[in-house]
């Protein structure tokens, strides 16, 4: 269908990717998440999980079935990138109409990606310090004690040089994020095996790991066992409503089907190996658990393996990077403005935007920061059920696209926005984050993905078929709808 020939309020961007410029396969999905997996901050978290009182097959079995349920997720949200070839910010407007889409899109592809862009390409220029500084010594003595806001001169050059890196990207395009997530995807394996090897050694054989008891006993606890699924979850929450934005790149609906189950199971088994290996391993030889994997690199002894191993921390800081924060920022943003910005020069604007929040003045305080990005996770979490529900319950997969890049059509909805997926979606994220603030309901936001996710997918299936909050005009809409397509 040419939709140039439409009256039409988005940018040439999030057209419809035609079916013979779709050239992922199960290969490029396979690999595309693993830095969303083996970063810093992943493998602090399963530290506390132990802190928590999990013993290690607890732990092992909280990060497969954390895998299993994820793959399913991002295999469900990624049919309908699959099969029309349309991003994010666009299959939003089913569920949420052509202007009510801009709330949920803002809070993914600007607010949380934004910030987390700056979070990440600061953690992925201390590894770059880390790894120049290991090649070059005097690298960390350059500009003695002159900083700029906080950030000293070699921090500063890092932190430049690998938001270079990232911006590179943005203009390679797609197709570029496919060769290098292939190229990163041995890395990751030779690596991250390596160091649970190491750590193995180190703790006298896997015996000693497995008959490892922690302190503790909340690990007892089934609601702290699905509390420890939930957080893994909760940290892929924005992917998981952004997936559509890679697998309309998808060559088949097979291809991303197989390519993220394959690719998100077998990578969480890695991580689980290494990671438990790594902090268990760690604290039967030195008393002390081993939480940040650049600790775990300083141990070695070899120049070589430390540059080797530092680089594929960088790529792997650099691929989530990537796929979780520019490309969902690059798109949204182009679809805000789509008179002005491109996907690339979104992309860049939000790169921009990364750098002047200043993000290590902001790790300065993590608690606070943790405590925003928590509340933007729950509120995703009932997206990603909106979305489902809609997509698979109300639309049964089959979308107008004539409507949908059309201005007036089906998913105009009341003025453009669909109240009842509005209101699902604040009464779930209400619910699953008001544990925060009253003790009673804890457990709530202890597993907010799983109530925010389910609690939108039923409150939003019962308001559309109640037609509750629905206006006469909607109803009329829906009607025409469903009489065109009878007479198909």
């Amino acid at each position: 269908m040419d939709y140039t020939k439409q009256k039409l309020e988005f940018s040439k961007d999030l057209l419809p990717t035609k079916p013979e410029e779709r050239e992922w396969k199960v290969g490029n999905y396979f690999s595309i998440w693993m830095g969303s997996v083996h970063n810093i901050p992943t493998y602090v978290t399963i530290g506390g999980f132990f802190a928590l009182g999990l013993s290690v097959w607890q732990v092992f079995w909280a990060i497969v079935t954390a895998s299993i349920i994820l793959a399913i997720f991002m295999v469900l949200n990624g049919h309908a990138g699959a099969k029309y070839g349309i991003p994010f910010s666009i299959l939003l407007r089913t569920s949420y109409g052509v202007k009510g889409a801009l709330l949920p899109g803002i809070l993914r592809g600007c607010i949380a990606a934004i910030m987390w862009f700056g979070f990440q390409t600061y953690a992925g220029s201390i590894a770059f310090t880390v790894l120049i500084g290991k090649l070059w010594p005097g690298y960390l003595e350059l500009g003695g004690e002159w900083n700029l806001f906080g950030l000293n001169l070699p921090g500063l050059i890092s932190f430049g040089l690998f938001w270079g890196l990232n911006v590179l990207f943005i203009y390679g395009g797609i197709s570029a994020l496919g060769k290098f997530l292939k190229v990163l995807s041995p890395l990751v394996y030779l690596v991250f095996g390596g160091m649970a090897i190491w750590a193995i050694n180190m703790a006298g054989g896997i015996t000693p790991i497995l008959q490892y008891t922690p302190k503790g006993i909340e690990g007892n606890s089934i609601i702290v066992f699905l509390g420890c699924v939930s957080v893994i979850l909760a940290t892929w929450a924005s992917p998981i409503v952004n997936v559509s934005d890679f697998t309309r790149e998808a060559r088949s609906q097979s291809d991303q089907a197989k390519g993220q189950i394959l690719g998100l199971i077998f990578t969480y088994l890695l991580f689980a190996f290494t990671s438990i290996s790594l902090i268990v391993g760690s604290e039967i030889a030195l008393g002390t658990p081993i939480w940040n994997v650049l600790d775990v690199i300083e141990q070695f002894d070899s120049k070589f393996v430390i540059a080797i191993s530092v680089l594929t921390i960088c790529l792997t800081s650099l691929s989530v990077n990537i796929t979780g924060n520019i490309i969902p920022a690059g798109y949204q943003l182009s679809a805000l403005f789509p008179k002005k910005l491109t996907f690339k020069t979104g992309a860049l604007v939000a790169a921009v935007l990364g750098v002047m929040i200043m993000p290590w003045k902001l790790m300065e305080n993590p608690t606070s920061i943790f405590i925003f990005l928590n509340i933007i996770g729950g509120l995703l979490g009932p997206v990603s059920g909106v979305m489902l529900a809609h997509y698979y319950v109300i639309e049964k997969k089959e979308l107008n696209m004539k409507a949908l890049y059309s201005i007036g059509g089906q998913y105009t909805y009341n003025n453009g926005f669909h109240i009842p997926a509005i209101v699902a979606t604040i009464i779930a994220g209400a619910f699953s984050l008001i544990g925060q603030f009253v003790h009673a309901l804890k457990p709530v936001y202890e597993l907010s993905f799983f109530s925010g996710t389910i609690l939108a997918f039923i409150v939003y299936i019962v308001l559309v078929k109640n037609r509750l909050f629905i206006s006469k005009k909607e109803q009329e809409q829906e009607q025409e709808q469903q009489d065109l397509l009878k007479e198909a």
